[in-house]
């Protein structure tokens, strides 16, 4: 097993290159302007959710380090919608990213850093060298300890220069709303709404302008109480729960994405509180979440296993949807690709589809696939629509005895990396990374496709994919009004920040457009025919050791698409080098890996040398998944090397 790294020749950073900066006040910036600093470069791309679990991550060393370090975000766009300045400057302050962000729609600065993955972490040394690169998420401990080495070294040999950075915040916003998220339909005819950028509830009138009353004190946080004190942070997802104030003392669930939980709701009060997660989040392969043989999940640690809903910590929840025949309440856990369901009468939480691996494929709902779903409704017959936003996929399923769903199918959507708005055949229809869904009254299926700003409309008796509407501001949910016959859709433009109604037709149809097709344009890596050795090198963090109490601390999973690309070395296994064949009948694919790697802090010693009882060693997990687009040429590689951290 390789889990260290070589000692390298010491390697300059390459030069920062791209379209322009933000959160800089309009002043362009290179990379001489970091020296005596330590610099992070942040490789991310708005749409991802692990790149936004990274941007939490850093959000405190760079809070506790901003005098000596200085991070850089660099945007590198997946969709065409992303490599919209526009977009991204949107994104920034929606995400309330606090540090310069360098817009590389290119791909000059990524590919100048040999990046292969979304988030990808670069750390460079006060005197310009890489001393670190790390792939996805879990890396805080690591960056944390790295930093504090590097300033210490720095310090003493007196290349460190501390002082303010190159950040500058952008204007404060105003208005009702900022970024919504989801709207509601209540009872009393009023709409609520999951303000995201002000991390709270705002319920408005039913002319969705007229603000009525705001659940949450508008600061990010875990916080429960009364309206003006409970606490949010970017909730999304809303549902309501029949008869729930009456039985279960709330009437809404909240899927508080950023704060990986889902909280209730009383409306007569405001009154939150929370039903489950515990502010911590799910890290996949983590030994804090394990299925036990009984199906239930709770935290490893000997004597105190407990699966309690509030002890159990989840991943970015996006949407929720009542299942009326069950009483339980479906959850889009976009943070790791699975669905998983509440149920508030016996309160439980349990994982009901996916593998937590991110891709398309459907079938058995416990070897299915999705990528970063965010979008669920129910229709008339039961059946459940989700919109799979990584996928730009339309996908549905019928709920299945007990706590379980059925199998999963594709409506609209082709893969991780297809995408584009074209209507006709549902078979060739392209979407661009929808985030809401809603049923129609004659049983088709609306989607806020909202890369594209558009709504669009899917028929499943024909199969046909029209479009609604257009020249939406990022669409990313959809409510449906029916009066006297007539049909609006509530939209929430997010990017604009604010609600609104457009008629329909009667007709329903739409029409049918074709804004051509894409593919993600991340340059192709040349292997060869035959042999290639596959090299993930990970190094724990200083104060850190692997972590095997608990069996092997790497995982290595290895995959193709075509399945056909690789003649052998697919499959799991716990060595992070794999030696695999590839096929020279292939012109080209994608090689799907994950790894993992699990560390924990050293313990101190006691002055006989035995280890510090009293002290339990804090774990941390780091995880990627890569998707690499290869092509086989004579002349092409032997070796592929994704380091993990190294």
């Amino acid at each position: 097993m390789r889990t260290g790294v070589q000692n390298l020749p010491r390697v300059r950073a390459s030069e920062l290159v791209g379209r322009g900066w933000l959160n800089t006040g309009g002043k362009e910036l290179s990379l001489a302007d970091f020296r005596g600093r330590v610099l992070i470069l942040d490789f991310w791309t708005f749409c991802c959710i692990n790149c936004l679990h990274v941007l939490d991550e850093l959000r405190e060393v760079e809070e506790q380090h901003r005098d000596e370090l200085v991070i850089v975000g660099v945007h590198s766009p997946k969709f065409e919608h992303e490599a919209d300045p526009e977009a991204l400057a949107a994104a920034v302050e929606r995400y309330d990213v606090r540090h310069p962000v360098l817009d590389d729609p290119e791909l000059v600065t990524w590919g100048a850093y040999t990046a292969r993955a979304w988030p990808t972490l670069v750390v460079i040394d006060p005197e310009g060298y890489i001393v670190a690169q790390m792939a996805g998420e879990g890396h805080g401990s690591a960056i944390a300890a790295l930093v504090t080495d590097l300033i210490a070294e720095h310090s003493a040999k007196g290349t460190l220069h501390r002082g303010a950075g190159p950040y500058v915040p952008p204007a404060p916003a105003s208005g009702t709303l900022r970024f919504p998220a989801k709207v509601l339909a209540l009872p009393n005819g009023n709409l609520l709404v999951a303000d995201a950028g002000h991390h709270s509830l705002a319920e408005l009138a039913p002319d969705g302008e007229t603000l009525v009353r705001r659940i949450g004190s508008g600061e990010r946080g875990l916080v429960d109480g009364g309206p003006g004190e409970a606490r949010f942070s970017e909730p999304n997802g809303l549902c309501l729960v029949p008869n729930g104030a009456t039985d279960l003392g709330y009437d809404v669930v909240v899927a508080d994405t950023a704060n990986h939980a889902l909280r209730g709701v009383r409306l007569s009060d405001g009154t939150v509180t929370t039903l489950a997660g515990t502010g911590q989040q799910f890290m996949v392969g983590g030994q804090e979440n394990v299925l036990g043989e009984d199906g239930k999940w709770g935290p490893f640690v000997p004597g105190a296993a407990d699966d309690r809903p509030e002890a159990v910590k989840l991943s970015s929840p996006w949407d929720v949807a009542y299942l009326p025949e069950r009483g339980e309440v479906l959850v889009a856990m976009a943070g790791n690709h699975t669905l998983w369901e509440y149920d508030p009468a016996e309160d439980s939480i349990a994982l009901v589809a996916g593998t937590m691996n991110e891709g398309l494929q459907d079938g058995d709902p416990m070897t299915a696939w999705f990528a970063q779903p965010s979008g669920l409704t129910v229709d008339a017959s039961g059946r459940v629509w989700l919109a799979d936003s990584e996928t730009s996929a339309l996908r549905c399923f019928d709920p299945a005895e007990g706590r379980s769903v059925g199998p999963l199918q594709t409506a609209v959507g082709q893969g991780l990396f297809e995408f584009g708005h074209r209507d006709g055949p549902a078979d060739q229809a392209l979407l661009q990374h929808p985030l809401g869904v809603a049923t129609l009254p004659d049983g088709s299926v609306v989607v806020a496709d909202t890369y594209n700003g558009a709504l669009r409309r899917y028929d499943p008796v024909t199969a046909e994919v029209t479009t609604l509407a257009k020249n939406l501001a990022e669409p990313s949910d959809v409510l449906v009004e029916v009066v006297d016959g007539a049909v609006h859709l509530v939209v929430v433009e997010s990017a604009a920040h604010r609600l609104t109604r457009i008629a329909l037709p009667a007709s329903l149809a739409g029409e049918v457009l074709d804004g051509g097709a894409h593919r993600m344009a991340r340059p192709a890596t040349d292997v060869g025919a035959g042999p290639l050795r596959l090299d993930v090198p990970f190094a724990p963090a200083p104060g850190q050791k692997l972590d095997d109490r608990w069996g092997p601390s790497t995982s290595l999973q290895v995959s193709a698409t075509p399945p056909e690309l690789l003649l052998s070395g697919a499959g799991n296994g716990t060595d992070l080098i794999r030696d695999l064949v590839i096929n020279p009948e292939v012109a080209e694919g994608v090689l799907h890996v994950t790894a993992k790697a699990a560390s924990c802090d050293e313990v101190p010693l006691l002055p006989n040398g035995d280890p510090d009882p009293d002290v339990f060693p804090a774990c941390h997990l780091a995880q990627q998944d890569w998707g690499v687009p290869v092509r086989v040429v004579p002349d092409g590689d032997a070796g592929l090397t994704l380091p993990l951290r190294g």
